[in-house]
């Protein structure tokens, strides 16, 4: 056991000294300034710089989903065909980057104008005026199909393994035949093996009488494919035929256990000059296969037809990479176009040019942008009258279209030729109005009812929880469709679904925070003053809660931008308007096409997201007020 020292200590005067023995002792003045609840959390806000960025984003972005439809004058109402698929413009083309330009790989080579294969809608001299560049294929590309802007290859006549019975046929049309005209035919074969799982086909060559049915062969029954030259006109005299209408016939032996074909490279039936049916020479004659084949159907290859499987093989054709802009293809110089004389009356009523018909195109002149021509080249008179019935001129096509100037659009247009930066925005504001709406009514409905049921409890807080649970349980895409349903899928049926069960959120976080609070010191402290329900409720507890309660209402203008674009999927969007969601659901087929569609708008969303996200999280470290008059 431990000994334990109980000797008195002893001070004396001198261990102790006044330390203010000569000081007055005064309250001191408050060096802060008073303030409000509201400016002390605004000054909490302001310190937080990320916050700060994300509500000066958003509200950027709301200030330009009210000015960028009324500023920019696109109609985004109406179809326009002729603008569809624009690539995104700011800077001048051939810049490199957003310059209204799209580059195409691999794109199919049209040999014989030289320029590459995009739409029929344009022409060949405004595709070759709108390359910015084109890089060709040095080598052709061999393909088994035919293509119009293939070359060459050879004409497949194959027969089909599951056939029994009758050979395989390609006749031409019926040709006459004189045998002093010198007739030749020359047809030129390929040996190719194993091609398209088969083999090569035991076949024969002769000629048919239309009348008869006669067979003169001409090459029999084999598998030599060497080059065919035979003198018709010999061949019948040596029969001891003058004339002959007749067919030529390439007869292929079907076999039952695998594919037979032949490749015919070139078909060339000639006669000497000045023969009267150089025209059906012509016509069976081919020296291209893929040509011939292009000018088939179903049933035929041009004059010849076709009882078996027919085809191309080998044929060549060049793919091209190229950059085209296409704003120069859209609203560039137009090709020739005719304009009647009604039309070119309503410009020079408008004072937009001056024309003379008595003097000629040479009279044209352009007094106006709106003027959609710069040039006339020709002019068309009425035979009898002698008066004005058509002009041809030239001119750039953005004035036909309405604009004054060539346009940009800084998004592209969509499949509609609608200018997507304007519809982007114009979507956005109807989306946030929504939002705010249903966020304002759900926040003030929920509120009211938390506080009740969090402040009062007991049966009040299980008969209101009750309810909730029940109206919680239905799925809000149930609540919407029946409404839409009944109601049609427009503005007021959104906002009225969306609040039906929106606010239910709201009053659990309201209801939890009461409870949270309503039983601290200050609160009974107040109540034992004598305050009030109302007081204790709006003075005292309530703006304790609302850091949470707002941060959660600030989500809820997100959650219904998002509700109403995945209703947008579901083909129950908005109708009248204009919507964010209807857009992104009318672009996300062209994704893997035209991404701008969606990548431009996706990132007006993932925006407008994050500085939500950041500017609920101020509010509700601003609005929390066990952090007043902290830094």
């Amino acid at each position: 056991m431990m000994n334990v020292d109980k000797t008195p200590i002893t001070f004396k005067d001198d261990d102790f000294v006044m330390v203010q023995k000569d000081t007055r002792i005064k309250d001191k003045k408050l060096e802060t300034k008073p303030t409000t609840f509201f400016k002390d959390a605004m000054k909490r806000f302001a310190k937080n710089k990320s916050s700060v960025v994300g509500g000066i984003i958003l509200g950027i972005l709301v200030v330009m989903s009210i000015v960028v439809p009324i500023v920019i004058t696109d109609d985004i109402d109406n179809v326009k065909s002729s603008e569809r698929f624009l690539a995104p413009k700011l800077f001048e083309a051939g810049t490199g980057f957003w310059d209204g330009t799209r580059k195409r790989e691999h794109v199919v080579y049209d040999r014989d104008n030289e320029v590459p294969t995009t739409s029929d809608k344009y022409t060949d001299e405004a595709v070759r005026r709108s390359l910015v560049s084109l890089t060709v294929d040095e080598e052709p590309t061999l393909i088994d199909t035919a293509n119009v802007y293939g070359k060459g290859g050879y004409i497949v006549v194959a027969t089909d393994s599951k056939v029994d019975g009758n050979d395989i046929y390609m006749t031409s049309k019926d040709v006459s035949f004189n045998a002093k005209d010198d007739y030749r035919l020359d047809v030129v074969f390929s040996d190719e093996e194993d091609f398209a799982e088969g083999k090569l086909g035991v076949y024969r060559v002769y000629l048919k009488d239309k009348v008869s049915g006669d067979e003169i062969v001409l090459r029999d029954f084999g598998q030599d494919y060497s080059k065919l030259s035979v003198n018709i006109s010999e061949l019948l005299s040596q029969k001891g035929i003058d004339k002959l209408n007749a067919s030529i016939v390439f007869d292929v032996k079907v076999s039952t256990s695998e594919i037979r074909y032949i490749l015919i490279e070139s078909v060339a039936l000639t006669a000497k000059e000045g023969v009267s049916n150089a025209e059906d020479l012509a016509s069976v004659s081919f020296d291209d296969a893929t040509e011939m084949i292009n000018l088939s159907d179903i049933a035929d290859m041009g004059y010849w037809a076709c009882t078996g499987r027919k085809g191309i093989h080998n044929s060549e054709i060049l793919y091209c990479d190229y950059v085209i802009d296409t704003y120069m293809l859209v609203y560039g110089d137009a090709d020739l176009v005719t304009y009647s004389a009604t039309e070119l009356k309503n410009w020079v009523e408008n004072g937009w040019c001056e024309y003379d018909y008595k003097v000629g195109p040479e009279s044209f002149v352009r007094l106006a942008d709106e003027c959609p021509i710069d040039v006339v080249e020709s002019q068309e008179l009425l035979k009898i009258t002698k008066k004005l019935s058509s002009i041809q001129g030239r001119g750039w096509n953005y004035r036909k279209l309405g604009y004054h100037e060539m346009p940009k659009h800084l998004f592209g247009t969509d499949a509609s030729g609608i200018d997507l930066f304007k519809r982007a925005f114009a979507g956005l504001r109807t989306s946030l109005i929504m939002g705010l709406i249903v966020a304002a009514v759900t926040f003030a409905f929920g509120l009211v009812w938390g506080a009740v049921s969090g402040y009062y409890g007991g049966n009040v807080d299980i008969a209101m929880e009750r309810f909730c649970e029940i109206l919680g349980g239905v799925p809000w895409i149930v609540v919407m469709t029946l409404c839409i349903l009944h109601l049609g899928n427009n503005f007021g049926t959104f906002v009225l679904a969306l609040c039906m069960t929106g606010w239910i959120g709201t009053a659990h976080r309201t209801r939890t925070q009461f409870y949270r609070f309503k039983g601290r010191e200050y609160v009974l402290a107040s109540r034992t003053l004598g305050a009030t329900d109302m007081r204790l409720i709006f003075k005292h507890i309530l703006p304790n809660s609302m850091g949470t309660i707002i941060t959660g209402s600030v989500f809820m203008i997100t959650s219904v931008i998002y509700s109403e674009a995945s209703l947008a999927y579901l083909n129950l969007g908005l109708q009248g308007v204009h919507s964010f969601g209807v857009m992104m659901s009318n672009n996300q087929p062209y994704l893997g096409v035209y991404p701008n569609l969606v990548i431009f708008p996706a990132c007006i969303m993932a925006l407008m997201m994050i500085s939500f996200n950041l500017f609920g999280n101020g509010l509700r470290d601003a609005f929390n007020p066990s952090l007043k008059g902290s830094d």
